[in-house]
């Protein structure tokens, strides 16, 4: 058998200060630890794969460690810390709520609570996709989660606050975290490229941030999926054609032609995308995303929006010039409309080149207008 570690668990953190996007809920936790104001209980919300179950286990070994460091991190030395490290700890508990969302399995957590910890100064329940309760179960759990016993903490982390009922909302302090930036997974990623000996573009790296949605978790399984793919040198068409992505250069080329009013060229280079196989839909989607880049590029306030390799955000500086803000939005209308009407045609490719032609007509508009 390989002794391959996936990445994301290969890499995943281990103290507050690595924890990637979530500087701000770090640093409240270590505050709230520094200053003995610790609740007893926590709801963890916010997208897959951005760190809510990871944060969890952080604060739960880091308040039952002996020894914290001045930093307020765990020292990763003691007996508490090392029996947490090698996954036999009896002060913390992980539970899937959606594999234990029974009435009986929560009375059985709540029989539970009232042991004092065998290591350590709490029992830490955390509560992974706690929205996966039923309601019988949520009940049963208020009182406990209300007035737990002095050794007890519950973390409950999910992907659909909506779900939780407001009862137990109201007894937890509650967490919002944020889908992580394109930047910082890149950024990240480029520094585990260093440590798995991977020659990696800085272009592919961020291909593979955008196509994570904000997912830190899902980059960590993209890279490893590139990495398999590539070998130990990884380029942007590489992660283009491994990922199935349409590339940047088609909608530059595009939006030329737009501005030439040249309907052919148009025309070939979207016969030519959909015989690489790209779905029509998925084409009105990214080039509605290059408008809105343009247009974002058309204000200096606005240019941090723009979530792209310097490189790539130049060429749209120069490309945003010669167009006109109304002329821009004008555009992003037109492939809205075409986006919303796309399932309810029964010609999809006519629909679109018709979408196309609109484009290179904008100039003749934006001229007759003028005069």
């Amino acid at each position: 058998m390989s002794d391959f570690v996936v990445s994301a668990r290969k890499y995943r953190p281990q103290t507050f200060d690595t924890v990637v996007g979530q500087k701000s809920i770090s640093s409240t936790l270590k505050s709230a630890i520094k200053n003995n104001h610790l609740a007893q209980a926590f709801l963890f919300c916010g997208s897959r794969g951005v760190g809510k179950t990871t944060i969890a286990r952080i604060l739960a070994k880091t308040i039952n460690c002996f020894q914290p460091t001045e930093n307020i991190e765990a020292c990763d030395t003691c007996e508490s810390c090392v029996s947490f490290n090698t996954g036999n700890s009896l002060s913390i508990f992980e539970l899937d709520a959606a594999s234990n969302s029974g009435i009986e399995d929560m009375r059985a957590l709540i029989e539970q609570v009232r042991i004092l910890p065998q290591l350590g100064k709490y029992k830490v329940y955390i509560l992974d996709e706690v929205h996966g309760l039923s309601s019988s179960a949520f009940n049963a759990f208020l009182k406990t989660l209300e007035e737990p016993p002095k050794h007890a903490i519950f973390i409950l982390a999910t992907t659909e606050k909506h779900k939780v009922i407001p009862t137990i909302l109201s007894r937890c302090q509650i967490f919002d975290f944020e889908r992580i930036r394109v930047k910082d997974i890149s950024d990240h990623l480029g520094e585990i490229a260093v440590k798995e000996g991977v020659s990696a573009e800085p272009e592919a790296l961020h291909l593979i941030a955008m196509k994570s949605d904000g997912a830190l978790r899902d980059a960590l399984s993209i890279f490893d999926q590139v990495v398999s793919f590539c070998g130990n040198t990884v380029t942007f068409q590489d992660v283009i054609k491994n990922l199935h992505v349409l590339d940047y250069d088609y909608y530059f080329k595009l939006i030329d032609y737009f501005m030439a009013e040249d309907i052919s060229s148009s025309l070939l280079l979207y016969n030519e995308i959909l015989e690489h196989g790209f779905d029509g839909q998925l084409f009105l989607v990214g080039l509605s995303d290059h408008f809105r880049s343009l247009l974002i590029c058309k204000d200096s306030r606005t240019l941090s929006l723009l979530e792209v390799p310097e490189s790539v955000k130049e060429r749209f500086n120069e490309q945003a010039k010669p167009w006109e803000a109304n002329q821009i939005m004008r555009a992003l209308y037109a492939i809205s409309k075409a986006d919303v009407e796309y399932k309810q045609s029964k010609n999809h490719r006519l629909l679109v080149e018709i979408t196309l032609m609109q484009m290179c007509s904008l100039q003749q508009e934006l001229e007759k207008k003028k005069a």
